[in-house]
C-alpha cells in the first residue's frame, strides 16, 4: 500500500484512505513524497532528508496514531515536456520498485499525478491498483464581526 503525497491540502484524505486500507490489510505503508523536477546534474532528495520530511510531515500524526509501520520514498516529477502520462508512469515505477501493489492518489492531484491519470497509466502498464481519494473539503474563512 502506498500513499502519494504532493505537499497539498489533499494529502490529508489520501493519508486517511491509505491508513485505513493498510490497517485492514495489516500491511506497511509506503509514503511517496512528490518533489519538483531536479535541475540538471542535481542529486535527488533522500527519502529521509529534510525536503522529503517536510512533505511527509502532514501525514505522520495520522500514521503514528494508527500504529502502522511505514517507509518513505521520493518521486521527482519529470523536467521538461514529455507525454501526458509521463509523470504518472514515473510515479508507478517508483511505487512498484518499492513494493507498492496499491496506490492511494488524490482525485485532484497535481497535473499528471491525479487519480484519473495515474489510473489510466496503471491500466496501460497492468498495475498497480489505484484508489482515488476525494479532495479535501474546503470552506472559506468567515469574517468575524
Amino acid at each position: 500500500m502506498a500513499a502519494v503525497l504532493a505537499d497539498r491540502l489533499d494529502d490529508a484524505p489520501v493519508v486517511d484512505v491509505a491508513v485505513r486500507l493498510a490497517a485492514a490489510r495489516g500491511a506497511p505503508l509506503l509514503l511517496i513524497a512528490v518533489m519538483p523536477p531536479l535541475p540538471p546534474r542535481a542529486v535527488p532528495h533522500r527519502p529521509d532528508g529534510p525536503a522529503a520530511r517536510a512533505v511527509l510531515g502532514r501525514a505522520m500524526p495520522r500514521v503514528t496514531r494508527a500504529g502502522i509501520t511505514y517507509r518513505p520514498a521520493v518521486y521527482h516529477r519529470p523536467a521538461g515536456r514529455g507525454g501526458r502520462l509521463d509523470p504518472a508512469k514515473g510515479l508507478l515505477y517508483v511505487a512498484v520498485a518499492h513494493g507498492g501493489s496499491s496506490l492511494v492518489v488524490s482525485r485532484s492531484g497535481p497535473p499528471g499525478l491525479d487519480a484519473g491519470t495515474v489510473t489510466e497509466a496503471a491500466a496501460l502498464r497492468g498495475g498497480p491498483v489505484v484508489h482515488a481519494a476525494a479532495p479535501a473539503f474546503w470552506a472559506p474563512l468567515a469574517a468575524s464581526g
